[in-house]
């Protein structure tokens, strides 16, 4: 594992370490690749995962990143997660034996990642380095054309820079130790966590923008993203990300929805009885790009 302020172009291997057919996108059998195929995706946490909000206010499963790794590489490709958080992709890549790398404004967040790393006890031919840098600067440490697949969780433009009340929940869970908090990940002024929807599309069309050349044709990125509430309306985020990747370069090719109701528990009511809400917390959507070919 790396951790640098610095750029400087790594040394990261990108070449298949499978016997795979060369046209093949990924190392799955008929029988795996159509239970992939289903619009709809659920996912259990295992003891691995971080459910820590204090640790990281918004995670997905190992499993999540697991099945797109899976589904888009082969063994030793190269994996990228410009946003890595608490690492939940170099985990993933670790256990698939894939080189990943990830990377962070936060050096906790990078810190986060080297002890889950370090705490995986498995080992491969594949690499996962943790990097504190910013988002916007990638492209100075990775070599064109060199990433297989871009997947990440990005901050969600100001999603969680206000006070949370909790609404999805219900009784005592409600005012529980997240109640009036502010979660954000930083007040940072290059966080994307604290922009309104319009300045964090263009900030993520420049993000994107700069790693496209990095990614190789028919290379895929996967985002995972919800909507929000705010002020009696819906703030469409996802619609806000896939404008963004049109503009320079992506294409979208596939949404799914992350149907999380197999993890929520006592669910709130929204919007009873005169205002139909459908709830965030129950579902998120996975916006599949990929680099068209030339």
């Amino acid at each position: 594992m790396v951790v640098m302020q610095d750029p400087g172009v790594l040394t990261l291997d990108n070449e298949r370490l499978c016997s795979c057919p060369s046209k093949h996108i990924n190392c799955l059998t008929a029988k795996e690749w159509i239970k992939s195929q289903l619009g709809v995706w659920q996912f259990y946490y295992e003891s691995r995962d971080i459910r820590d909000k204090s640790a990281h206010p918004a995670t997905f499963p190992i499993s999540l990143a697991a099945r797109c790794i899976s589904l888009f590489t082969h063994e030793g490709e190269l994996v990228l997660d410009p946003f890595v958080g608490s690492g939940t992709t170099l985990v993933a890549a670790q256990d698939l034996n894939r080189n990943a790398v990830g990377f962070d404004l936060k050096g906790e967040y990078v810190e986060l990642s080297e002890s889950r790393l370090d705490g995986a006890g498995r080992e491969g031919e594949a690499r996962q380095l943790a990097i504190c840098a910013d988002a916007r600067n990638v492209a100075d440490y990775l070599e064109p054309e060199s990433v297989s697949l871009i997947l990440t969780s990005p901050p969600y433009a100001n999603l969680l820079n206000r006070p949370r009340l909790n609404k999805s929940r219900r009784g005592v869970e409600r005012k529980n130790g997240q109640y009036l908090k502010n979660e954000q990940y930083s007040q940072d002024a290059r966080d994307l966590g604290i922009l309104s929807l319009d300045t964090y599309q263009e900030a993520m069309a420049e993000i994107y923008g700069g790693l496209f050349p990095l990614l190789k044709e028919r290379g895929h990125c996967v985002i995972d993203v919800p909507d929000m509430w705010l002020d009696n309306r819906r703030v469409t985020i996802h619609t806000a990300v896939v404008d963004a990747l049109r503009a320079v370069g992506y294409e979208l090719r596939n949404t799914i929805i992350w149907d999380r109701t197999n993890i929520v528990n006592r669910v709130g009511i929204f919007g009873w009885p005169s205002n139909y809400i459908t709830m965030g917390t129950t579902f998120e959507y996975l916006l599949d790009f990929w680099k068209p070919p030339a």
